[in-house]
């Protein structure tokens, strides 16, 4: 599977950014996809968590509320609204896809998954 982030940039805080994954290669439509996100000097951590079986998604608290992962099943992308965009939001994000489409579920959003993009930088100023 092949996975290319896009849309990242610098944004003002308050501001909204749309990430963009678009994904190639999966031999079933059935599993699983998430953006995880690491800052300098931190750990990469989980942002969410989509199983496309059936679209239950899965946040971590730091962006509930404030982020929206959606997909376009015929553009074969996955998206990332980030809103109300804050300086501790400043990271490399990373598109993930998993064969399993239970990963979501028993997994969370460990960054474990199989296939990786290369990220994209979004950089909030205060």
């Amino acid at each position: 599977a092949h996975l290319e982030e896009s849309g990242g940039g610098l944004v003002q805080a308050g501001g909204s950014l749309r990430l963009s994954c678009a994904v190639s290669g999966f031999t079933s439509d059935d599993h699983a996809i998430g953006w995880f996100r690491q800052a300098p000097g931190k750990e990469r951590e989980g942002v969410s968590c989509m199983s496309t079986s059936d679209g239950s998604t899965y946040y971590a608290d730091s962006v509930k509320g404030r982020f929206t992962m959606s997909r376009d099943n015929a553009k074969n992308t996955v998206y990332l609204e980030m809103n109300s965009l804050k300086p501790e939001d400043t990271a490399v994000y990373y598109c993930a896809a998993d064969e399993s489409y239970y990963y979501c579920s028993g997994y969370g959003l460990r960054a474990l998954m199989d296939y990786w993009g290369k990220g994209t930088l979004v950089t909030v100023s205060s």
